[in-house]
Formats: structure tokens, sequence, C-alpha cells
């Protein structure tokens, strides 16, 4: 899971879009002078970006690097997470949809931090942040543009928007050219993530994620409309808009995302690899993850 999971979403996803973009002369890989071989590499298969100018980048870093007890609460609350799972059943379902969003959230937020700090020690690196505060978003164009998961965002919005863009401005008006290109990135997205579970879990693809991000599409293009049309007179309470939005979110992803989240099993095998490695440091021998027993589950 630990190992899987950076693999499929930094090489599968982004390094794939990177290269695409490499090959067009264009995204973060496309400098002049171009990229020594070690600072090409690590800028394909990670969501870093390369600071040439050493002053700068530790003004950046200094900006950017978080203290050690910003991340207590989180790791608190991830073990609060996984340990749920024993009384899942007697929980309320929106709580533990909720929690499992939070786990994502976390895991992905890790897994961000660790990659950076890697990458630190070798190059002098800029990290591009995951999220923005997602709980504060106000609309569904400003929870998938701007707040969630914002390296796929900005890759997709490269690779995918502004070429489809390009092409619907022929068949479509000048004014509502982004519905469609809007739909057919969540269409590309919805197919990535089926790629990216299916090299977690080597499940077939149910098409639930697909479904997710077309639906997720769909109601981003009309937000779209109703803006377009109705203009400063379509503006929520902010409490009411972020209450709908997340509202939203959750309640399709209960639906269509998280039965393949959860098909994947991440909490009981992410704690029997962490079970694995504290019997490897403890012992020194390398045991798969599958011989022990996760004791919160």
């Amino acid at each position: 899971m630990f190992l899987c999971s950076p693999t499929s979403f930094f090489i599968s996803l982004l390094g794939t879009f990177k290269l695409i973009l490499y090959a067009l002369g264009q995204g973060p890989l496309s400098l002049y002078p171009p990229l020594s071989l070690s600072h090409f590499v690590f800028t394909t298969c990670l969501p870093i970006k390369i600071l040439r100018n050493q002053e700068k980048s530790s003004q950046q870093i200094t900006k950017n690097k978080k203290s050690l007890k910003h991340y207590v609460p989180p790791i608190l609350l991830f073990i609060v997470t996984v340990m749920s799972q024993s009384y899942k059943y007697r929980l309320h379902p929106l709580l533990i949809t909720s929690l499992h969003a939070y786990y994502l959230f976390i895991l992905l937020e890790f897994l961000l931090v660790l990659t950076t700090f890697l990458a630190g020690y070798i190059v002098v690196v800029e990290f591009e942040p995951l999220f923005d505060d997602p709980h504060h978003a106000t609309s569904l164009q400003n929870f998938w543009g701007k707040r969630w998961n914002l390296v796929v965002s900005n890759i997709l919005r490269t690779t995918i928007y502004h070429p489809s863009r390009d092409i619907f401005r022929y068949v479509v008006p000048q004014r509502w050219i982004s519905v469609p290109a809007v739909f057919v990135t969540f269409l590309v997205s919805g197919v990535m993530h089926e790629l990216v579970f299916y090299h977690l879990g080597r499940l077939t693809p149910t098409g639930e994620l697909t479904s997710f991000f077309l639906i997720q599409g769909a109601c981003v293009g009309m937000e779209i409309v109703i803006k377009k049309t109705m203009g400063v007179r379509f503006q929520p309470p902010p409490i009411v808009a972020q209450t709908l939005t997340l509202s939203f979110v959750m309640l399709i992803s209960f639906r269509l995302f998280f039965p393949s989240f959860l098909r994947l099993d991440p909490y009981g095998r992410a704690c029997r690899e962490i079970m694995a490695f504290l019997g490897f440091v403890k012992s020194g021998k390398i045991l798969s993850p599958i011989e022990y027993a996760c004791p919160f589950m």
C-alpha cells in the first residue's frame, strides 16, 4: 500500500502527463537551460518544482515548511480513524464516510511530506501543495479546481482542459466552451483513478469511479452555466455554500467513490504494513505484511 500508492500516483498518473507535456515542449520539464538528468527524473516522478536560485529557494522552503506540531493532531486523528474501524457497524454512515475522506486526505498529505523531505536532501525543490483547505470550498468548481488534489488539477488543466477548449471552440460558442472541456477533463480523471485503483488492488474496474467523476463534471458544468447566466445574483452565503458543497461531494462519494476505495482494504493493509515494518525494526526479519494481524481490527 505504501509503495504501490506513490508509484501509481506519481509515475503512472503525474509522470505520464508530464512526459506528454514535455513531448509538446510544455510543462515543468521544458525549461531552459535544460534540467540535468537527476533533476529531470525527480521532477517527472514527484510533485515538486526544481528551484535554481539558491537564495530564493531558501526563502520558499522556509515559507512552505510546517513545524512538527502541525502534524501531531493529524497523526492522532489518523490513528483514531484506523482504530474506529473496529466499531464501524455501530457508527453513523455519515461519520464513517467522513472518516474515510479524512483517511484519504491525511494519507496523501503524509505522502507529499515524505517525498518532499527525501527529495529535499538531494535537490533544492519547492513542493506543490496537494490541498488548500478543501472544507472551505464554496462551490464544486472551487473545490475541484482550487482546493482538492491541486497537483492533479494543475496537470489535468494543462494536458486536458486547455487542449479541449481549443478543440471545442470550433463547434461550441465561445461563452460555453468551458462546459464540455470541464466534462472531458473529469472523464479523463475518472479513467486515471480507475487505473490507480487497479494498480493498488488488482481488482477489475467497476466503473464507479468514472461515474463519480462524470457526475461531478456534469454538475460543475451546470454550475458554470448558472453562474454565467445569473451572474452576481447567484451568490449564496459562504456558510450555506460550504455546507451544500461538502454535503454533495460526501453524498456522491458515499455511493460511488468509497465502495471502490474500501474494496482495497486500505485500513487493514496499511496497518499490516506498519506492523511488518515495526517487526523488521525489532527483529531484523523481513516478513510479508499478510503474516501480520492488525491489532486494531
